[in-house]
């Protein structure tokens, strides 16, 4: 590991999980089996109480929400005791609308507002991290440009992740930035801090490298994962294993460097069977069954 050692990062992670915000539900949740199965739930037309009672129905164990969303929170929070699902953090809706990395101020404002509404969101849900695009480049956002100013945002977010309890979790997704697994580590390892780590996509990869590697080089940054085919001609519009993804491959690395925690499919929200077939993919393909 660069920037710190592995030993050092392992430490400062586990005394942040002693923090008493983070004895959670979704921490509660990890019992024998180390991995979790989630469904990543946007917006839906029916009811938060039928949705929730049809994913635990399904097999899923919990649900990752996007910040804000149409739901009120009072009743995403019965539908989360009544149906027994975890909601286990969220993910904010306005990355693209309004970049860390904008050169117009009052946009990072808005960004940064955001996402400390995110934290606030997640807390009361329960969960345990927020998911952040760091950056996007662009014409009129050099690679270089991006770089100084995500990590300038995020050094500002950490505080507010403190208070809260909710750790930072950067994804890396298609925005051309952190284009490399060693690149990825280093960014994260700079900000010296357990409260900054990596929300690692597997399909979002398959474009320009092989999960299995990005994955052994991330090792214990990783915080949450998610799921979703990949192959050239439709990218993602295949269903989990009908794809280009080395499944085995990416269950082993898993494996290896020790992940504990949340897999959620980042897949279209469909009926009962549907989701059924759902986890049975996710049991069959990572050895969840």
């Amino acid at each position: 590991m660069t920037g710190i050692t592995r030993r050092t990062y392992l430490k400062a992670s586990a005394a942040a999980a002693m923090a008493g915000p983070l004895m959670s539900s979704a921490n509660a949740a990890l019992d024998k089996n180390p991995w979790k199965k989630a469904f990543m739930l946007g917006k839906t037309t029916g009811s938060p109480l039928s949705v929730f009672k049809m994913l635990k129905e399904a097999g899923f164990d919990g649900v990752e929400l996007i910040s804000p969303n149409q739901m009120g929170q009072d009743e995403i929070l019965k539908a989360r005791d009544e149906a027994g699902l975890v909601i286990h953090g969220v993910s904010g809706a306005h990355h693209w609308q309004w970049p860390l990395t904008d050169p117009d101020p009052t946009i990072v404002a808005k960004s940064l507002d955001s996402i400390r509404q995110e934290f606030i969101d997640c807390k009361a849900y329960g969960g345990t991290t927020v998911l952040v695009v760091p950056a996007v480049v662009s014409k009129k956002v050099s690679y270089r440009d991006a770089l100084v100013r995500s990590r300038q945002s995020i050094e500002k977010l950490i505080p507010d992740a403190e208070k809260h309890g909710i750790k930072i979790a950067i994804e890396e997704v298609w925005n051309k930035f952190l284009l490399s697994p060693l690149e990825f580590a280093r960014f994260i390892d700079d900000f010296k801090s357990p409260w900054v780590g990596a929300y690692f996509d597997v399909g979002n990869i398959v474009e320009y490298g092989y999960p299995e590697q990005w994955i052994r080089e991330l090792g214990p940054r990783i915080l949450k994962i998610h799921v979703k085919e990949y192959k050239k001609d439709k990218r993602f519009g295949y269903a989990l294993g009908e794809g280009e993804i080395d499944w085995s491959a990416v269950a082993a690395a898993l494996a290896e460097v020790g992940y504990q925690g949340w897999i959620t499919a980042e897949v279209g929200l469909g009926d009962l069977s549907e989701m059924k077939d759902v986890v049975a993919r996710m049991n069959r393909l990572l050895n969840l069954g």
